[in-house]
């Protein structure tokens, strides 16, 4: 067994070498191409805990839609004093011109990625909702289909849910939301970006059009998808993977060149869905996870099935004063941060570095949360031709169209480094299959 672990290993590895499956980084000012290394060692989620987890993810992501929709409309949960007006606004994801617009079957987060970890006694913790361009489901598909080839036998053999059918989920949301039945695009800003060669996967997979700024354009508040000979092909939905403020240089970022000019107004007119909606990034705001196990029992009038980890908002007085008190054991995140960076450890902070981050959070309190360190489970891992435990989380995927499903897989990711907790692909961490059992 072992023996032909460190085949699959290397196998797999040279395939997605051979199919060019890499993320994209920039450091320094440069960017970088690398292979997101592969462990053949699968995580293993009983039947009994996913059912436990599914009906959690379903009722997190039904009721982030439910505020997102009343955040940018009524506004019922700042009404009721719930979460603080001054809150909402000064989130960097908030977007103003978003203000009273209903995206089509008024569905916000088509495709919702849930990061998770798991507690040694078992118990699992939401650690992020991202909730405008959640990429990594490529990885998952990709590495279980060459591990089919590699190793047939391991799958005829083993009672786990196939995760061939992700572009057909993904797919049939776009079909849901689809404008006068045109064409289907998944837009993309092109291949220096980190996640462009799940784009181009994706958009195979589910026979969509790959879709570059260029190939679109906005014509009587339409949008239009220029093919061969001047053509015009009418697009309905949009799956883009650009953020919010590069997608329309008219209407946000006027330096953009990745975006599609007027395209926002298109969009406020009902006449394209655009997945996920503008504007979701209020949302996955890291202060406004706060606030979710709250508007599950507002929206839904139910009691949260999935917990936070414990989250102290500084933007709180008495919050404030627990965080300050105990910098050394918390970790600190910078709210507008995301893939890893902006975390702090106080355990790994010098004095001096712990007053910079006291003196920070005094001045702009609303740009930090701290939380409890989860000592979440390691997972073992091949290390060269040895076997290791490393700490590991799961981004889970939940689409959302007619009714809400999670995807029965997810991207386990693994930390390489034996003293870290952050396990971020941008981070120098590797990925591994997902095995969600049938029974």
């Amino acid at each position: 067994m072992y023996n032909l672990l460190v085949k699959q290993k290397d196998a797999v590895n040279k395939w997605m070498e051979r199919f060019g499956v890499r993320f994209g980084i920039y450091k320094n000012g440069v960017f970088k191409e690398q292979i997101f290394p592969f462990d053949p060692i699968p995580r293993v989620i009983t039947h009994q805990d996913w059912t436990a987890l599914e009906k959690g993810l379903i009722q997190r992501v039904n009721a982030l839609n439910r505020f997102l929709q009343d955040i940018y409309t009524e506004k019922r949960i700042v009404k009721a004093g719930i979460i603080p007006e001054e809150f909402i606004y000064s989130s960097k994801g908030y977007l103003a011109p978003c203000e009273g617009v209903v995206p089509c079957k008024n569905i916000f987060a088509h495709i919702a990625g849930i990061d998770l970890v798991q507690a040694k006694d078992g118990s699992w913790f939401v650690l992020e909702d991202n909730l405008r361009v959640p990429s990594g489901a490529s990885y998952p598909m990709i590495a279980r289909n060459i591990s089919r080839k590699v190793s047939p036998e391991t799958f005829t053999s083993s009672n786990v849910f196939d995760n061939r059918n992700y572009s057909s989920l993904l797919r049939k949301a776009m079909d849901y939301v689809n404008v006068e039945d045109g064409l289907q695009v998944i837009l993309t800003p092109g291949r220096y970006n980190s996640a462009y060669f799940e784009h181009s996967y994706l958009a195979e997979k589910a026979g969509v059009l790959l879709a570059y700024a260029n190939d679109l354009i906005v014509e009587n508040d339409k949008v239009y998808y220029k093919g061969l000979f001047s053509e015009r092909h009418r697009v309905g939905v949009i799956y883009r993977r650009i953020s919010d403020e590069y997608l329309d240089p008219l209407a946000f970022e006027s330096s953009s060149l990745l975006g599609v000019p007027n395209l926002m107004r298109a969009y406020a007119k009902g006449n394209v869905a655009i997945m996920n909606a503008l504007g979701n990034g209020v949302a996955d705001d890291k202060g406004i996870y706060y606030f979710v196990p709250k508007m599950v029992e507002f929206y839904l009038n139910e009691k949260p099935i999935l917990k936070n980890a414990p989250t102290y908002l500084p933007y709180f007085e008495e919050d404030k004063k627990y965080v300050l008190a105990n910098l050394k054991k918390l970790v600190i995140k910078d709210v507008a941060e995301a893939g890893g960076y902006g975390v702090m450890f106080g355990k790994d902070m010098d004095e001096q570095a712990l007053e910079n981050i006291k003196q920070l959070i005094h001045t702009d309190s609303r740009r930090w949360i701290a939380q409890e360190v989860i000592d979440f489970i390691d997972l073992e891992i091949m290390e060269g031709e040895e076997r290791v435990m490393r700490k590991a989380d799961l981004r889970v995927y939940v689409i959302s169209e007619e009714t809400t499903h999670v995807w029965r897989s997810g991207l386990t990711r693994f930390t390489r480094d034996p003293t870290s907790f952050i396990v971020n692909s941008s981070q120098g961490g590797g990925f591994k299959d997902t095995w969600v059992m049938k029974k």
